[in-house]
């Protein structure tokens, strides 16, 4: 019998949770990875060589991988302040950036290294093309450019994507369609929801895979809200953010985080963008997906609050046993 295919959509710092727990699991792992992020190390490699920014994919190649710690070590090794032109580059962005000119892109790069790393599944930046993600607010103000969203004092209405070095329309990268038809389960975040999970979903055929796949499309709601971009959201409205995006209720699952995390636990100089615990709204739920399930999925550590990568992954593998 086959292994059920899973397929996690997202980026950032979240979707490496997951992974790293499905990774021991006996399933078909497949990451799509966002590519719309123009901050920090990765916007300036962006800029410098025209390529898909490499800081997402370098996480989830490492929560994939079962390369030994100091391999790991050395790939996350971040150049010191003091470097000149690479201060602060990670050397993970800058061996993905080379591979990737070397190769002729960042989807063949990703291939390459997954084996170098013995990754345990399939990596696919969500397109080949660098994206530049735009957020239009309920003001009618419009915010290019990823890093840029946060700092504009409003709410965000919608988010759309265009490619950022031609006037094409953004395009999914191979292998990405087939993966979301072919799956099981299809599992989105946890992350930023506007700029870390949306980005993806606004490639059209990515967005049109997700309406037509008969995957249970399961959602992993985020425990906090972020500043700039999900202030006084409550569980609920997350949800219906992303139907409203994909223009369906496209969410068959909403996994929710209840248990509290304690009061002045946050280390608000650490993680200054989470503001407040994400409120629930059950009603809203249930009129935006067939299934809720409420669990404590909380991992608390250095001050921040987190999902249990396997808590969750255990509440995912109910889900498919369920529908088998």
């Amino acid at each position: 019998m086959r292994k059920p295919r899973i397929t996690v959509i997202g980026g950032g710092t979240g979707i490496p949770v997951i992974l790293k727990s499905l990774r021991d699991k006996d399933v078909d792992i497949t990451a799509i990875v966002t590519v719309a992020d123009d901050g920090g190390s990765s916007g300036e490699i962006r800029h410098a060589l025209q390529m898909t920014p490499p800081g997402d994919l370098r996480n989830v190649l490492l929560a994939m991988s079962d390369m030994p710690k100091l391999y790991e070590r050395i790939f996350q090794y971040r150049f010191a302040e003091t470097d000149g032109a690479l201060a602060g580059h990670p050397l993970g962005n800058l061996i993905i950036a080379g591979i990737s000119e070397m190769q002729g892109s960042t989807y063949h790069a990703m291939q390459l290294l997954s084996k170098f790393f013995h990754t345990t599944g399939k990596i696919y930046p969500s397109s080949e093309n660098a994206l530049t993600l735009h957020a239009v607010f309920t003001d009618g103000h419009e915010v290019v450019g990823e890093s840029k969203i946060a700092g504009y004092k409003g709410m965000i209405d919608r988010v759309f994507v265009t490619n950022s070095y031609n006037q094409d329309e953004p395009t999914a990268s191979r292998k990405v369609v087939e993966s979301i038809l072919e799956s099981d389960m299809i599992v989105l975040g946890p992350g930023s929801l506007f700029t870390s999970i949306l980005p993806n979903l606004m490639i059209s055929e990515i967005g049109q895979a997700l309406k037509e796949t008969k995957a249970d499309v399961t959602y992993v709601c985020n425990i906090m809200t972020q500043r700039g971009e999900t202030e006084f959201f409550s569980d609920a409205d997350h949800v219906r953010v992303l139907n409203k995006h994909l223009g369906d209720n496209v969410i068959d699952t909403v996994l929710v985080n209840i248990e509290p995390v304690p009061k002045e636990y946050m280390n608000t100089y650490q993680f200054d963008e989470y503001l407040v615990q994400v409120k629930h709204d059950f009603t809203g739920l249930q009129a935006q997906a067939q299934r809720v399930i409420s669990s404590d999925f909380l991992r608390l550590e250095n001050g921040g609050a987190f999902h249990d990568g396997d808590l969750v992954v255990e509440e995912l593998l109910k889900i498919l046993q369920v529908k088998s």
